[in-house]
């Protein structure tokens, strides 16, 4: 027949038992070893502590008995309990990470979970947890492209300077075209959204013929200055410039920030801008897309009001974009550029170095 072992206190023990089971942040698991042991110390059995607490003899007994050999650390924490030993080993976890970052499966270009769990003999969830456990998406790529421009770090620097610290008396316009939109007619009508459902829209559709959206954005304050057109030829450029000088304060100084489409450069181009001494063009270096702000504003445009769209003919096109630019110029405000020069310069070296090691 086991006896329970007798329980004594010192001064301080009884102090911190007391705490705990009084404590209202205390867990509830220590607050009942703690009355366990105080019970047990007044030389009650554990029949009755475990009727006195509402919980059974056996739980009485462990804790009682874990305090008599460890005393107040005993209680603390749960004894560590023995588990299967795991059958991913660190060098299948280093095995599944080396193959991801340095192998492609035969015949694909990229992993999944399947064929790699195919090709080390694992099931695909273990794969799934090695890969979230590292950071790797094997189905996911980035388009990325580090420019060659000679002149990049001038570019750089004049266009960061003109968002960072726009010059006096002037204003800084982010312009572009975005080409080739087309007005998209869904076959069918699709579904609205519901509860427990999203919407539907049909995966085909019927071309409607295509406009091009000439942009500018006022880095002042946000608001755009936009205008559809047939084409995206040099003589739309000269009527967008037209209309740039039209809607801006004449005695403000205008510079652009623009691509280097050859449209741009056209000499009646530039012999427009002779004329009209108040336009200043800044080219960003190229393969640069993401130093043009604009571009931002033509994803959002594409986002909310063209992707999902549905347009019979290229006029409900326009309407619906000259629509969305009014209600962006309602409430517009100003891009704000937070990346310094020399900062996109320090990852565009890192960008360089990475790609010579391959």
């Amino acid at each position: 027949m086991k006896i329970a072992p007798v329980i004594t206190l010192s001064e301080e023990e009884r102090k911190t038992l007391e705490s705990w089971s009084r404590g209202r942040s205390t867990q509830a698991r220590l607050v009942l070893r703690a009355k366990i042991v105080l019970a047990a110390a007044s030389g009650k059995t554990n029949e009755v502590i475990a009727i006195e607490l509402g919980t059974s003899k056996a739980t009485v007994g462990r804790w009682r008995t874990r305090f008599a050999k460890l005393r107040t650390t005993g209680i603390q924490k749960d004894a560590p309990r023995p588990g299967r030993t795991p059958r991913l080993t660190p060098a299948m976890v280093d095995l599944i990470v080396r193959k991801t970052t340095q192998e492609k499966p035969v015949g694909a270009t990229h992993w999944s979970t399947r064929t790699m769990a195919k090709a080390i003999g694992v099931s695909k969830a273990t794969v799934q947890r090695v890969w979230a456990a590292h950071g790797l998406k094997p189905h996911l790529v980035k388009t990325f492209k580090v420019s060659n421009d000679p002149l990049f770090v001038e570019k750089l620097e004049d266009i960061v300077g003109l968002y960072m610290s726009p010059p006096e008396h002037a204003l800084v316009l982010s312009c572009d075209e975005k080409t080739q939109i087309q007005a998209l007619d869904r076959t069918q009508k699709g579904l609205p959204i519901h509860k427990g459902r999203c919407g539907t829209m049909t995966h085909d559709y019927k071309r409607n013929g295509t406009t091009t959206l000439f942009a500018a954005i006022d880095m002042l304050e946000g608001k755009i200055i936009g205008t559809c057109m047939d084409k995206h030829r040099h003589q739309e450029w000269i009527k967008f410039l037209k209309l740039i000088d039209a809607e801006t304060p004449a005695e403000l100084d205008l510079h652009l920030i623009v691509d280097n489409y050859a449209t741009h450069k056209h000499p009646k181009v530039k012999a427009w801008l002779k004329r009209h001494p108040r336009f200043h063009i800044h080219f960003i270096p190229t393969s640069s897309s993401w130093l043009n702000l604009v571009e931002r504003w033509f994803r959002e445009i594409t986002d909310k009001r063209i992707r999902r769209g549905t347009f019979q003919n290229v006029e409900q096109l326009i309407e619906a974009i000259s629509e969305y630019i009014a209600c962006h110029n309602q409430s517009s405000k100003p891009y704000v550029w937070t990346a310094k020069a020399d900062e996109i310069l320090a990852k565009v070296q890192r960008a360089r170095k990475a790609l010579e090691k391959i």
